[in-house]
């Protein structure tokens, strides 16, 4: 069990007493934690299917359609309604000339006269993964209903899928983006702050040429170089967003570099990185917390900016930038833009009271009753 110090107590404790801070970590911790699970709710490939007394996990593991009873060793389409009267049936060729009623019969247990032994398959609370193909009659895009609770979008996929995988991969994005440009940028701050003098100089000419560095050529430059990647979007959102923090952390070591326990520490001998990141970082903490709330959100809206101008992410990746690019392109679908508004303002929305919440449990000022 995780044992706090007496701050950390205090802190958490004006934490939860900020309601709005403290139901909103709870409300985006449940929701954050189901899509991580994303593929156990929305998918395309069944949880388990039970083939002549044989448990197999499709969400899992590869099964070619030879499998159950098939002609393909090609991955089973588990939507065709011939597979799903294999796996129903034992593998009765049968199948292929009437699936609907070897279905019908199997229900029952007996097909032409012969028992069999039922098989059955558990599907996913949504029956579709972020880039399956919906086949229903009509035009794409296609309203909500019951088969497609958000409708689906211009290529025909479930929308309600491609927010839940979407939700999923931008706060992995952004934690993974802002967690590491704001260690870079805590220790560059730290450094130039607490030495000062050339050292600082120095960092500081290197900062305004890296500030002056267009992002969006360098994105696509890259892309064009290298293609469209996650990762490579991540190593340049962080090559880009590290300095954000330096500003803020510098002038408080600057502020506390003189400070009469920083005095006594380098005194009695205590080194120079113990002082910067023990005694001096807590202090400075209020006001990194403070700026995180902002690089937070604005990474979010970065991606979804880069996604929308076509700069983003692969175009096979569930994008919430990209639904609301399909959005503006298809105003005759309005369930596209409400969806791509509210999922963007709930998400930001429970982020920033977090971090509100957050910056005032670290600022001994704040108080709650």
């Amino acid at each position: 069990m995780i044992r706090l110090s007496p701050l950390n107590q205090r802190r958490w404790r004006n934490f939860r007493k900020n309601k709005r801070a403290y139901w909103s970590l709870i409300i985006f911790s449940i929701l954050f934690g189901l899509s991580l699970f994303a593929e156990l709710i929305a998918n395309d490939r069944p949880l388990l299917v039970s083939y002549r007394g044989e448990l197999h996990t499709p969400f899992l593991k590869f099964y070619p359609e030879t499998a159950f009873g098939g002609d393909f060793r090609s991955e089973a389409v588990y939507g065709d309604i011939e597979v799903q009267c294999l796996i129903k049936s034992g593998g009765l060729e049968a199948c292929f000339d009437d699936p609907d009623g070897i279905i019908a019969q199997a229900e029952t247990g007996v097909v032409d006269g012969a028992e069999i032994e039922e098989g059955w398959i558990l599907w996913p609370l949504i029956p579709y993964s972020y880039n399956t193909i919906v086949d229903k009659p009509g035009t794409a895009p296609a309203p909500p209903d019951s088969q497609n609770w958000l409708g689906t979008d211009n290529t025909s996929r479930d929308v309600l899928a491609r927010v839940i995988y979407g939700f999923r991969l931008s706060i992995l994005f952004t934690l993974i983006v802002t967690v590491v440009s704001s260690i870079i940028g805590i220790i560059a701050g730290a450094i130039q702050g607490y030495f000062g003098g050339r050292t600082d100089l120095i960092f500081q000419r290197i900062l305004e040429i890296w500030s002056a560095t267009p992002q969006l050529y360098v994105i696509i430059i890259m892309f064009a170089i290298l293609g469209r990647s996650f990762w490579l979007l991540v190593f340049i959102m962080i090559f880009f967003g590290w300095p954000a923090l330096v500003g803020v952390v510098r002038a408080e070591f600057l502020r506390a570099r003189n400070f009469e326990y920083v005095r006594a520490a380098r005194a009695l001998g205590v080194s120079n990185w113990t002082i910067m990141f023990r005694h001096m970082l807590p202090n400075a903490m209020v006001a990194t917390v403070t700026i995180l709330p902002f690089i937070v959100t604005g990474t979010i809206g970065l991606l979804a900016s880069l996604d929308f101008l076509g700069f983003g992410l692969p175009s096979s990746s569930p994008s919430l930038g990209e639904m609301t690019l399909q959005a503006k392109q298809n105003l005759q679908a309005p369930w596209l833009a409400f969806t791509a508004f509210f999922t963007f303002a709930f998400m930001l929305s429970l982020l920033v009271f977090i971090f509100e919440g957050i910056r005032d449990a670290f600022d001994p000022r704040k108080t709650f009753q």
